[in-house]
């Protein structure tokens, strides 16, 4: 049930602009410290997971692993998304505190 109120809120997110997807998008947000929390699709390569999760701590911002590339980049009407960054504290709140309660979501 977590879940699902996760993907609406990325929904919200996405409809409201405070999303950036995609590699170079939240790379660059990371960079910028623009991002707030970021979301890696469990199917995401190991490499993939070992950047992100790099880039994070870097960061000091939470990471977690949900849903699968599909699913992710459905949920923010995009195509396949490996990797989604929330660029909005309010929405990564709501999302981080659904996403420690979840316990189908891997946290990093």
């Amino acid at each position: 049930m977590n879940e699902q109120k996760i993907f609406n809120l990325l929904g919200m997110a996405q409809r409201a602009g405070r999303i950036a997807s995609g590699d170079f998008a939240v790379t660059k947000a990371v960079e910028g410290k623009k991002a707030r929390l970021l979301l890696v699709a469990k199917d995401a390569s190991e490499e993939t997971r070992k950047r992100y999760r790099q880039l994070a701590s870097k960061a000091k911002i939470e990471l977690f692993y949900l849903g699968d590339r599909e699913l992710l980049g459905h949920c923010i009407g995009k195509d396949f998304r490996a990797v989604a960054a929330v660029l909005d504290a309010g929405f990564a709140n709501a999302i981080a505190k659904h996403c420690r309660s979840d316990s189908g979501t891997g946290v990093d």
